[in-house]
C-alpha cells in the first residue's frame, strides 16, 4: 500500500518553497513592467526582428506561439517564437522577453557549447524524467537495489540537464542587456533597471528548477543508502 513518506518534505519543501516565490517574483516583474511602454514605442515583434537583423541572424524565423510566456528559440529549426502578449506588447518586460530570446540565437549560431549540450541532452533528459522514478520505486518496493540505482541514474539526468540548463540562460540575459543597450532599443535607467528585473526573475526559476532536481535525487540516494544498510 502506498503512503506519503514525510520525510521527502525535509528534502523537497525548501526546493518547493524557492520554485513558489521564483514564480511569484517571474509574475510580479512581468505584470509591473508588462505595463510599461518602452520609450522607443517598439513591440516585441519589431524588437526581435530589428535584433536579429542588428545581429546578422536574418536567417531565424519569427513565428507566434500559443500561451503566455511560453517565447522560447528552436536551434534545431532555427526559430524564434514569441508569445501573443509579447509579440504585440510594446513595453520594458516584452524587450527584456525578446531580447533573451535572441540572446540564444546568437549563441546557436556561434556553437555555444553549453547550448549545444542541452540540446544534444533533450532527448535523454526526456526518457529518464519520466522512466527514472518508475524504475526507482518500482526497484525499492521489490527490494531490488540495482534497479532503483539504475532509477536514479536515469533521474540524474534531469539535475544534469538543470545545472547545464543555468549558464546558458544567464549567459542568454547578459546577452539580452548587451544588445539592448548597443541597439539603444532601451535608453535611462528606469528601463535599464525593468529589463533587469524581469531577466532576473526568470533566472530564479532555473535555480529554482535545479534545487528540486537535486533534493528529488538526494531523496532517492538516501532512502537507497538506507536501504541497503538494513539489507
Amino acid at each position: 500500500m502506498f503512503y506519503f513518506d514525510p520525510l521527502y518534505l525535509v528534502f523537497a519543501l525548501p526546493a518547493l518553497l524557492l520554485a513558489f516565490y521564483a514564480q511569484f517574483r517571474v509574475q510580479s516583474a512581468y505584470r509591473r513592467y508588462s505595463q510599461r511602454a518602452n520609450w522607443q514605442g517598439i513591440s516585441g515583434l519589431e524588437a526581435a526582428r530589428y535584433l536579429l537583423s542588428s545581429a546578422g541572424l536574418g536567417h531565424v524565423r519569427v513565428e507566434g506561439t500559443p500561451g503566455q510566456l511560453t517565447d522560447h528559440y528552436d536551434p534545431r529549426t532555427k526559430t524564434l517564437r514569441l508569445s501573443p502578449q509579447v509579440a504585440h506588447s510594446r513595453s520594458v518586460a516584452a524587450l527584456g522577453i525578446v531580447a533573451h530570446e535572441v540572446g540564444h540565437a546568437m549563441q546557436d549560431a556561434q556553437a555555444y557549447a553549453p547550448l549545444r549540450l542541452r540540446t544534444g541532452l533533450v532527448p535523454a533528459v526526456n526518457l529518464g524524467s519520466w522512466l527514472g522514478p518508475i524504475l526507482f520505486l518500482v526497484g525499492f518496493l521489490m527490494r531490488a537495489p540495482s534497479l532503483a540505482w539504475a532509477g536514479v541514474l536515469f533521474f540524474a539526468g534531469s539535475a544534469v540537464f538543470a545545472l547545464i540548463t543555468l549558464p546558458v540562460e544567464l549567459n542568454a540575459s547578459g546577452r539580452a542587456l548587451q544588445m539592448l543597450r548597443a541597439t539603444g532599443l532601451v535608453t535611462g535607467g528606469q528601463e535599464i533597471e525593468g529589463v533587469k528585473s524581469v531577466l532576473n526573475a526568470a533566472a530564479l526559476t532555473y535555480v529554482a528548477a535545479l534545487a528540486q532536481a537535486l533534493s528529488t535525487l538526494l531523496y532517492y540516494v538516501f532512502l537507497l543508502t538506507g536501504f541497503s544498510r538494513d539489507e
